[in-house]
C-alpha cells in the first residue's frame, strides 16, 4: 500500500529539527524536497568529518537527509520568490515546512496566507524555538536548559548535564509528525488545509509529566538523581566483573523473586519487603547489590534475571546496539551513486510499507542543489541557459 507516494513536501530546512521530521516523512514514501539558500545552505552540511572529500557533504549532514531531493533558491530576491510560488503551484505541494524565524515568513514570501492563496488546501508548518510570536534563537541544548531537562539529568551532587541525544529537536520532530498526520486526515475529511505552529519549547516541556505535577501540585522537589529512580528501588546501574548492567525491579513481587536467588538471599530483610522501605535506604541497598553483582559477569546476571522475568540489560556501546539482532534487521541504508559509499542509517520507529518495499534502501542524501536541473528544468520548464543565468545572478 503506497498511501503517501503522491504527496509532495517542500521544506525550507536546516539544522536538525526539521530535517529529522522530513527524514521521517521520506521513510513513508513522500516526495521530500529540501530548499536551501544558494550561498549559505544548511550549516549542518559542514559539520563532522569530510568523509566524501567534497564540500557540503560532511558526515553529520548525512545522518538524517537520505531519501530527499534538494533545491537551492534565494528567497530574499523577488525573482526567487516568484520561482518559489511557482513551485508551490506546479508541484502541487501538499506540505510546506520551515524552521525560519517568524519575522522572516512574510519577508521571504513563505507565510501561510500567501501560500494558501496559491493552494487553498496546503498544510503549512512553522517550527520555532518559542512560538510564532517569538524570534528568539534556539538550539537544542538551550531548550534542554530552559525546559528543565538538564536540571533532571546528571549525578545528584554533580553539574546539570545535557542528554545523550537532542530530545528537544527530535521530540519536536515526532510531535510535528503527528500533527501533520492529523492535518492530512482533516484535509481528506474536509478538503481544508491547516496552519500549524510548533514550538520546540512547548514540545520539550510536555515531556515533564511527573516533575510538573508533583512539583506544582504537591510541593515535591524533583531534581537529578544519577542512575537511580525517584520512586522505584532497586533501579540503577550495577557493576559486574566485566562491565555494567542496568537492573529494574518494578514491584515488590519482582523483589521477592530476586531475593529468593542464592546470591541475593542476604538482602531478604523485612525492611526491604516494600518499595517504600527500599527507597528509604536506597544508597545502602544499591551498595549492597553492587558488592554482589561485581562478582558475577554481565552475562551471568542477564541469564539469571531473564529466567525470573525481572528486566535487566547490559549497557551496550553504539557498536553493540548496531549488532543487536533486533536492530540489525531494521537498519536502513543508502548508497552514493557517485563515490559508491554506502552508509548505515538508524532504523525507523516502525517499519513502513515503503521501506519494506525498498528493502530498507533510501536514496543517498542529496548534494547541494542536486535537483535544480530536474525540478527547475523539467517541472518548471527553465532551459539550461536560463538556469545558468539564474545561478550566476545568485537566484538559485
Amino acid at each position: 500500500m503506497e498511501l503517501f507516494k503522491d504527496l509532495t513536501v517542500l521544506s525550507l530546512e536546516q539544522a536538525t529539527v526539521l530535517p529529522y521530521l522530513t527524514f521521517r516523512l521520506a521513510q513513508d514514501g513522500m516526495n521530500v524536497i529540501r530548499l536551501e539558500h544558494p550561498v549559505y545552505g544548511d550549516p549542518n552540511r559542514m559539520i563532522g568529518d569530510n568523509v566524501l572529500s567534497e564540500e557540503r557533504m560532511n558526515a553529520y549532514y548525512l545522518c538524517i537527509n537520505a531519501g530527499k531531493k534538494d533545491l537551492t533558491l534565494n528567497l530574499a530576491e523577488e525573482e526567487g520568490q516568484e520561482i518559489f510560488h511557482a513551485l508551490i503551484k506546479e508541484l502541487e505541494v501538499d506540505i510546506f515546512a520551515t524552521n525560519q524565524l517568524p519575522r522572516n515568513y512574510k519577508k521571504l514570501g513563505v507565510d501561510y496566507n500567501t501560500l494558501r492563496s496559491l493552494k487553498s488546501d496546503i498544510i503549512w508548518l512553522g517550527v520555532t524555538g518559542f512560538g510564532p510570536d517569538s524570534n528568539e534563537a534556539a538550539y537544542d541544548p538551550i531548550l534542554q536548559a530552559r525546559s528543565g531537562l538538564m536540571e533532571l539529568t546528571g549525578e545528584d551532587v554533580g553539574d546539570p548535564q545535557v542528554l545523550g541525544i537532542p530530545l528537544p529537536d527530535m521530540g519536536t520532530s515526532e510531535h510535528a509528525y503527528g500533527l501533520l498526520m492529523k492535518a492530512l486526515f482533516k484535509r481528506q475529511a474536509t478538503g481544508e488545509g491547516s496552519c500549524i505552529n510548533m514550538a520546540m519549547f512547548e514540545s520539550t516541556v510536555s515531556w515533564l509529566t511527573v516533575p510538573i505535577t508533583l512539583t506544582d501540585s504537591f510541593g515535591k522537589t524533583i531534581t537529578r538523581r544519577g542512575n537511580t529512580h525517584e520512586f522505584f528501588c532497586p533501579v540503577s546501574v550495577y557493576q559486574t566483573s566485566n562491565g555494567y548492567v542496568y537492573l529494574a525491579v518494578g514491584n515488590d513481587r519482582q523483589w521477592k523473586t530476586m531475593v529468593t536467588q542464592k546470591m541475593f538471599k542476604s538482602l531478604d530483610k523485612p525492611d526491604y519487603e516494600t518499595n517504600a522501605g527500599r527507597i528509604g535506604d536506597v544508597k545502602d541497598l544499591n551498595a549492597a547489590i553492587n558488592e554482589i553483582t561485581k562478582k558475577l559477569t554481565s552475562e551471568e546476571l542477564i541469564d539469571l534475571f531473564t529466567s525470573i522475568t525481572v528486566p535487566i540489560s547490559k549497557i551496550q556501546t553504539v557498536s553493540e546496539v548496531i549488532a543487536d539482532p533486533l536492530v540489525e534487521k531494521r537498519l536502513l541504508y543508502a548508497k552514493d551513486p557517485v563515490s559508491g559509499t554506502r552508509i548505515t542509517l538508524a532504523p525507523p520507529p516502525n517499519m513502513t510499507p515503503f521501506l519494506e518495499a525498498s528493502n530498507r534502501q533510501l536514496s543517498f542524501p542529496p548534494r547541494f542543489g542536486e535537483s535544480n536541473p530536474e525540478i527547475y528544468g523539467q517541472k518548471l520548464g527553465y532551459s539550461n541557459d536560463e538556469l545558468f543565468d539564474l545561478k550566476e545572478r545568485g537566484v538559485i
